[in-house]
C-alpha cells in the first residue's frame, strides 16, 4: 500500500518505532486504546490555540484539507505570491507536512511558524518538527530563512480584551533547526524505510526502557513478557533510566526478581513498594501516623476543588492555563462522634466563578479547625490565585491556607504502604484499598480530567438543558465522593492507630 510519512508520524517514530509501524500496518492493534479525556482535551486545546494564533497574521489564506486538490491550491498560492498561508500542504517523495503558518518575505524567501499550545519550547520535539518541515519544503526549492515556534506566554495576564501580541510569544529557533537539519533529513529516510517495510519488526518496542506512564499505546502487544504490574511500575523508575535498563537487559520484569544489588540503589519509597508487594505486607508507622492525626484540630473540613485549565484566558486576571475553580465539595465534622455535614458549590453561569466561589467558601468554611485536602499544593495554589484576583478576600485566603493539612502526606512520607497502592498515592489508588466499599468505577465521571471537560461543555453551551442538568448531577456526585473519600480514609487511619 502507498504510505505517506507525516511529520506527526516521524515524531512518533522517534518516540517508539514499532508503535508507528503498528499504527500504519495494524490499526486494529493501535486503535484498541481509546483516547483519554486528557488526551482529547489536549487536541481540542491545540486546535483552539492555533485558531487564535492566526489572528497574529490577519491577511492569511487557509488551505482547509489534505487532498490532491488542496496540494494544488497550495502550489497556486505560492505562484500567486500570497504573503501568508495557513496550513499549506506539501507532499513529495512520500513525505507529507502541513505548515501551520507560511510567511513570504520581500526577497522571495519564507518564514515558517509552528503553533504550539505549550507555554514554552519543547526542545525534544519542536525543533525536530520544524526540521522535518524545512527538509520537505526545500524539496520544493523554497528557501526557508527563519523557523519559529509560536507558543503561549505564561506571564500574560488578561485585562479586558485579549491582546494577541502579548498572549503569544514567538521564539526564533532557526539556528537550533539548522543544527539538526541534516540529521533529521537522514532520520526521515530511515523512518520512511522502516514504516514501508511489510514485515513486522521483531522483538520488544522502544518503550520497554521507559516507566509505565510513558508507554506507547501498543506496548502490551509488543512486549507480551511484561506483566501488568512489575518493574515498570516502580515509583519514578522512569527518572532512573539506568536502573530500569539494567533490569530489562537481563530479562527481569517481575518485582520479586529484583536483585539485591539493584534494590539497594533504589530510593526508600521504591524499596518499600517492592517489600510490600513481595512480602504481601502492609508497612505501617503507627507512631508517626498518630503524630500526624493528633495535629489535626476539630472541626474538620474535608475539602476538594474541581477546576478547568483554560489555555486562552477567559476572564480578567487569568493567565494561560491558569485553573478556573468552578466547584467544591465540603464535608464538615465538628467532633469525632459528631454528625457529618455536607456542603457544595457548583458554578454553571457563563462568567467568572471566582467571586461567588470565594464568597460561598468563606460562608461554609468557618474560622477555626483543620481544612483537610488531598494534595495541598493544588488547593493552596488555587486559593493564592483567588487572593491575587480578589484582594478583598486575600486575608481570608491566607488564614484558610494556614489551616490546611494534606492527608496525602501520610502516604507520601511512607507511614502507610500497601502493596495494592502499586507505588502510587493518589486518592484513586488509596481509597479502594483502604475502603473497598467506596469506588469510582460506577460513576459517570470517574476522574478530574473528565469533570473538567464536562464543566467546559456546560460553559460553552454545547449541551441541552437536560444534558446540562445530568452533567451537574454527575459532577456533584464525583466531587462529593472525593471529599467523602478523605473522611473515610481519615477514619480508617484513626481506627488503625487505636
Amino acid at each position: 500500500m502507498a504510505i505517506l510519512l507525516t511529520k506527526t508520524d516521524y515524531i512518533l517514530w522517534r518516540e517508539c518505532k514499532k508503535n508507528i509501524w503498528l499504527k500504519i500496518h495494524k490499526p486494529e492493534v493501535y486503535d484498541t486504546q481509546e483516547l483519554s479525556e486528557f488526551e482529547k482535551q489536549i487536541i481540542e486545546t491545540g486546535n483552539e490555540v492555533e485558531l487564535v494564533a492566526r489572528k497574529l497574521f490577519p491577511k492569511g489564506f487557509l488551505v482547509e484539507g489534505r487532498s490532491l486538490e488542496d496540494q494544488k491550491t497550495t502550489q497556486d498560492l505560492l505562484v500567486a505570491k500570497k504573503e501568508i498561508i495557513f496550513q499549506p500542504i506539501f507532499v513529495k517523495d512520500d513525505f507529507l507536512a502541513a505548515v501551520d503558518i507560511l510567511e513570504l518575505n520581500t526577497d522571495g524567501s519564507y518564514n515558517i511558524y509552528e503553533v504550539k499550545s505549550t507555554t514554552d519550547v519543547d526542545k525534544k520535539n519542536h525543533y525536530h518538527d520544524l526540521a522535518f518541515q524545512v527538509n520537505l519544503l526545500e524539496k520544493f526549492d523554497l528557501e526557508i530563512k527563519k523557523a519559529s515556534v509560536i507558543h503561549l506566554n505564561s506571564e500574560y495576564i488578561r485585562h479586558g480584551e485579549i491582546e494577541i501580541n502579548k498572549l503569544f510569544h514567538t521564539e526564533d529557533v532557526t539556528e537550533h533547526v539548522k543544527e539538526i537539519l541534516w540529521t533529521v533529513g537522514q532520520e526521515m529516510v530511515f523512518s520512511l524505510k522502516y514504516v514501508v517495510d511489510e514485515d513486522e519488526p521483531r522483538g520488544q518496542c522502544d518503550c520497554v526502557y521507559k516507566g509505565r506512564s510513558n508507554h506507547c499505546s501498543t506496548f502490551k502487544y509488543s512486549n507480551p513478557k511484561v506483566p501488568a504490574y512489575g518493574v515498570h511500575d516502580i515509583s519514578r523508575i522512569g527518572a532512573s533510566k539506568a536502573r530500569l535498563q539494567e533490569l530489562i537487559d537481563v530479562g527481569i520484569f517481575e518485582l520479586k526478581d529484583v536483585p539485591e544489588e539493584t534494590f539497594n540503589k533504589l530510593s526508600a519509597p521504591q524499596q518499600n513498594q517492592i517489600i510490600a508487594y513481595v512480602k504481601d505486607a502492609i508497612l505501617q508507622d503507627k507512631l508517626n501516623i498518630k503524630r500526624e492525626l493528633d495535629a489535626i484540630v476539630f472541626p474538620l473540613y474535608f475539602l476538594d476543588y474541581e477546576t478547568f485549565p483554560c489555555a486562552i484566558p477567559r476572564f480578567d486576571g487569568f493567565s494561560p492555563y491558569q485553573q478556573i475553580p468552578f466547584q467544591y465539595s465540603l464535608y464538615i465534622l465538628d467532633s469525632f462522634n459528631g454528625e457529618l455535614k455536607h456542603f457544595e458549590f457548583l458554578f454553571s453561569k457563563k462568567e467568572d466563578p471566582s467571586l461567588e466561589f470565594v464568597k460561598s467558601l468563606q460562608k461554609d468554611i468557618g474560622e477555626n479547625g483543620t481544612i483537610v485536602v488531598w494534595n495541598k499544593k493544588f488547593e493552596c495554589k488555587i486559593n493564592e490565585e483567588l487572593g491575587e484576583r480578589l484582594p478583598d478576600y486575600k486575608l481570608f485566603i491566607e488564614q484558610a491556607n494556614a489551616r490546611v493539612y494534606d492527608l496525602m502526606d501520610i502516604f507520601g512520607k511512607q507511614f502507610y504502604v500497601h502493596k495494592d497502592f502499586k507505588g502510587k498515592i493518589s486518592i484513586k489508588n488509596v481509597l479502594p484499598v483502604l475502603v473497598p466499599s467506596l469506588s469510582y468505577k460506577d460513576l459517570e465521571i470517574k476522574e478530574g480530567g473528565t469533570a473538567s471537560q464536562r464543566w467546559n461543555e456546560i460553559w460553552l453551551g454545547n449541551v441541552s438543558e437536560s444534558e446540562k442538568e445530568n452533567i451537574i448531577k454527575n459532577l456533584k456526585t464525583y466531587c462529593g465522593l472525593d471529599t467523602y473519600a478523605m473522611y473515610a480514609i481519615w477514619k480508617h487511619l484513626y481506627d488503625t492507630i487505636n
